[in-house]
């Protein structure tokens, strides 16, 4: 069987987030999905897998169905394969945020940085004004980024608006690009620069990977493996699995 991976989020208020857990996990066991999911009040964020029909029953009560009414209504989703299933259980989680900067003036249900396409990237990060900024954290940059981006060497995301405040200055960084895994931390840094006065902020829509789904191996500035916080470990161009191999998991865990 091949299974279906959908990896979401979206920053969007959820005040009453504790009350959706339950509900949300009954509806994902019903489908027999696995995997993990976090709630917060300011959105939703997780990676499932399961069968290719119950994944898409997944994604369209998520955005349509009843559980959120309507508040999903501009979902990122990012699908992809596994050859075998790669969660070993269900998880939903309660979180005070879907993705931890610990900074209250980064609001992305307020202000957020430029969205840039998959097929406009190249161009931005190619242009010797942008600086272009790797929002990982340093196990994952190792593994692979993009050509001539800076890497924060962090632990984990927490310490991304520490890098910030030492290492960037809105007066010399007027243009800054950022990219992630998935597009949900660089959305949040985005946040977090505009908050700090940075004036031009960009961050590639659906992240790494969907840069590696839609552009072509042949025009692609990625090099290496694109993490992945499943047990496929890491992929390719075109999502491709790279395979599972002794790796220390452990010390890529962000939130």
């Amino acid at each position: 069987m091949i299974y279906k991976v959908c990896a979401f989020y979206q920053f969007a208020a959820l005040p009453d987030f504790r009350e959706l857990r339950e509900p949300l996990r009954a509806f994902c066991a019903g489908l027999s999905l696995k995997g993990s999911v976090l709630l917060a009040q300011e959105g939703i964020n997780g990676t499932i897998a399961g069968a290719p029909e119950a994944i898409d029953a997944f994604a369209h009560e998520l955005a349509h169905g009843a559980l959120f009414g309507g508040r999903l209504n501009n979902l990122e989703l990012k699908c992809s394969t596994a050859q075998a299933m790669p969660f070993g259980r269900l998880k939903v989680r309660l979180k005070k945020e879907i993705v931890t900067l610990g900074d209250a003036a980064a609001d992305p249900t307020r202000q957020v940085g430029i969205y840039v396409d998959a097929a406009e990237w190249n161009a931005l990060i190619t242009s010797p004004d942008t600086l272009v900024l790797d929002t990982r954290n340093a196990f994952e940059v190792a593994m692979g980024t993009f050509e001539g981006a800076v890497d924060p060497d962090i632990k984990s995301f927490g310490q991304f608006k520490d890098f910030v405040s030492q290492q960037l200055d809105p007066a010399r960084h007027r243009r800054v690009a950022m990219f992630c895994t998935g597009g949900i931390r660089c959305e949040k840094a985005s946040a977090h620069l505009l908050a700090r006065g940075f004036a031009e902020v960009y961050h590639l829509r659906g992240g790494i990977l969907k840069y590696l789904e839609e552009v072509p191996e042949a025009q692609s500035r990625w090099r290496g493996e694109c993490f992945v916080f499943d047990e496929r470990v890491a992929l390719g161009h075109g999502l491709q699995e790279i395979g599972l191999r002794e790796r220390d998991k452990d010390a890529a865990r962000d939130e």
